[in-house]
């Protein structure tokens, strides 16, 4: 029979998923269980083997294997997620506003581990079990760094609108579709903790750490973008 801190945790991804917002009395035993989970990365920052985190989720997640003729670069793996994960590609304002409605996207502001600036392009929502994901990332970095850090995301989902606005500005966006404009992916900036922009090479250091384990766990996959200073990642 599973543990009390298990049980709390699976019924705390089922609330979640349905977009209850109840759930805050869960977070203490679920932190407990991921910062245990990932103080590996400082004991051990190779280990031999990966133990997944033991989590609950209520729609078993496949991860199909990628079709080599598929990637012709390193984006191509984010696309492909983005595209075979949640409801397909954002079609325009409406569309994006009735995945609200449907609670296909959650809100995301900041939480333990994470804040959310002021965006300009892009919305701060995401499917819900990206902001899961999300969540993990947050308390993992505070446990290679300490309980009152956090790092920013300066991306989240666009619009196809906004995506074009976006490549008028900055030619450095991507051309056509974007793997933001399905709900699964966000920039976390490598220059901005703690809500002040400075290098911090510790943390910045932690943060990759961090997203190379997940990567390795096939959560995510991400792109260190040096041109935006920024890691972007899609969850799987």
């Amino acid at each position: 029979m599973k543990n009390k801190p298990l049980l709390y945790l699976a019924a705390f991804f089922l609330l979640f998923t349905a977009g209850t917002l109840a759930t805050q009395a869960y977070m203490p035993e679920w932190k407990k269980q991921l910062t245990t989970t990932y103080s590996s990365l400082i004991t051990n920052p190779q280990p031999e083997k990966i133990e997944p985190l033991e989590v609950d989720i209520p729609v078993p997640r496949v991860i199909p294997p990628i079709p080599e003729e598929l990637i012709t670069k390193e984006y191509d793996k984010h696309l492909f997620a983005a595209e075979y994960n949640g409801f397909g590609l954002i079609e325009g304002e409406s569309h994006f506003k009735e995945l609200i409605e449907d609670e296909k996207l959650v809100l995301v502001n900041q939480g333990s581990g994470y804040d959310v600036m002021r965006l300009s392009h892009s919305h701060p929502y995401i499917t819900p079990y990206s902001k899961i994901i999300l969540e993990e990332l947050g308390i993992a970095f505070q446990t290679l760094t300490d309980n009152e850090s956090f790092f920013t995301l300066t991306s989240v989902t666009r619009t196809p609108e906004q995506q074009k606005s976006l490549r008028k500005r900055n030619r450095n966006a991507t051309e056509g579709i974007s793997s933001h404009s399905y709900g699964s992916s966000f920039d976390i900036s490598y220059i901005r903790f703690n809500g002040k922009k400075s290098f911090d090479r510790k943390k910045q250091k932690a943060l990759e750490k961090v997203l190379g384990r997940f990567q390795e766990e096939g959560k995510i996959f991400f792109i260190k973008e040096r041109k935006q200073r920024c890691f972007h990642v899609t969850v799987r």
